[in-house]
């Protein structure tokens, strides 16, 4: 058994993973029908009989008939919309947003309840057929069909009026924006994912783990590696931090042994099991735990607000705004006073530099030449540069002198090359116009 991967944080990390797929809230849903059927029968016999004999069998049966052959027909139309939107925005936006959009709770919980409500209706006229509920006792099968027609009423408003906004690019846009804070807010609330940040070179004496296969980073389980590092007596340097790519037999991670293990029954093997299983790879990049994915894709549907197919700098000055307030919230791991919960773990913090590289690099280059788009640019990389942090002040500002000096050179213009470097702040200005008239 692998004990590292039944602590209860890991566990608690593998569940809310696990709450994010459809099929898992359909089959909570239709377990809670079975869960509900039961209850009648357990609350049948103790409703008195001059209650219970109230209503007839076929009451119910009338009700059971309409949410079996209504909820056929609505989950059909609700999984039609669904793939229809998960289309239309990743040709629209960017593929990349698919994997967001598919995860939208709303969407998820109608159709489990749906299903779930599908499920109840047809289990409950299999019963009825199989005499298990009684014409002259249907009283609590009647009241607890007329409870999931209450929920299914609750969740089918709900549902049309998230349809209003449901894959239009503002709630894209707002779904992006919200789960990269949330990242962001995850991340640094426990920095460096609770470890010691590895700032400095790895220890000349460290011995590589290499990677079984080809892959991005998706998801690490930092608790259960500092479990098994404890285990094996060794130290573990992640080089290769969440969302980045590592190709097979590169180094995933690097060991360095300190003290003695605790059990001789570990070895260099069994560490690798546990680096492995504890380190997920896979061919795609995923918003969890990766903060700066948000911010390519943020970017992303800036920069094809830019195609000419498109043509939408509002949009983009929009994404310009929002990777700005999102940027505004961070805070350097290395400087955050805290206690180090994973003593032998070391994890590498996120860089200033790289997260404006994710947000704005790709969003720059394409608009270069519109005048609106470089001014908002220019605008809030102007607000970053009085952020706390002097690290990610001073990226924002090497960043906006880059992209400044592109723009006064794509724009031929002089009274719209005027107005970008008029937006900017003085020091890049002067910087840039040194450099221009040279």
């Amino acid at each position: 058994m692998n004990i590292d991967s039944l602590l209860p944080s890991t566990l608690l990390r593998k569940t809310r993973e696990y709450t994010k797929l459809l099929w898992v809230r359909v089959l909570m849903m239709g377990m809670m029908a079975f869960v509900a059927l039961a209850l009648t029968q357990l609350i049948e016999p103790l409703v008195p009989e001059k209650v219970a004999t109230r209503l007839t069998g076929s009451a119910a049966d009338r009700l059971l008939d309409i949410i079996a052959n209504a909820m056929l027909a609505v989950t059909t139309f609700s999984i039609t919309i669904m793939v229809t939107v998960y289309r239309a925005s990743s040709t629209q936006w960017t593929p990349r947003v698919h994997r967001l959009i598919i995860q939208d709770r709303t969407t998820q919980n109608t159709l489990a309840v749906f299903i779930g409500a599908y499920v109840y209706a047809l289990v409950a006229i299999i019963m009825r057929e199989l005499g298990i509920y009684i014409d002259e006792r249907a009283l609590v099968l009647f009241v607890m069909t007329v409870v999931v027609l209450a929920v299914i009423v609750i969740y089918l408003i709900r549902w049309v009026l998230h349809l209003q906004t449901f894959g239009s690019l503002i709630d894209t846009t707002r779904q992006i924006e919200r789960t990269t804070r949330e990242q962001f807010k995850e991340r640094l609330e426990n920095p460096c994912l609770g470890a010691h940040a590895l700032t400095g070179p790895v220890p000349e004496n460290a011995e590589p783990i290499r990677a079984a296969q080809s892959g991005y980073v998706q998801h690490i389980y930092p608790e259960a590696l500092n479990e098994a590092a404890k285990d094996h007596g060794v130290a573990l340097y992640l080089t290769r931090n969440i969302g980045e790519f590592v190709f097979m037999n590169e180094p995933l991670l690097m060991v360095v042994k300190r003290g003695s293990p605790q059990s001789d029954a570990h070895d260099s093997v069994s560490l690798e099991d546990a680096v492995r299983r504890n380190m997920r790879l896979g061919d795609l990049r995923t918003f969890d735990q990766d903060p700066r994915f948000g911010l390519v894709v943020m970017g992303e549907v800036g920069s094809k607000a830019l195609s000419p197919g498109v043509n939408d700098p509002g949009t983009a000055i929009d994404v310009i705004t929002r990777i700005g307030r999102i940027l505004s919230n961070y805070i350097d791991e290395e400087q955050q006073e805290r206690e180090t919960k994973l003593d032998r773990l070391y994890v590498p913090p996120l860089e200033p530099d790289d997260l404006i590289e994710d947000g704005f690099a790709a969003l720059a280059r394409d608009g270069v030449q519109i005048v609106e788009v470089q001014q908002r640019l220019q605008t809030v990389l102007s607000g970053l540069m009085c952020h706390p942090d002097a690290d990610l002040a001073r990226a924002a500002r090497e960043a906006a002198e880059i992209h400044l000096r592109r723009a006064a050179e794509a724009i031929t213009f002089a009274p719209d090359r005027d107005r970008v470097l008029a937006s900017a702040r003085a020091d890049v200005r002067e910087a840039v116009n040194a450099r221009y008239k040279t």
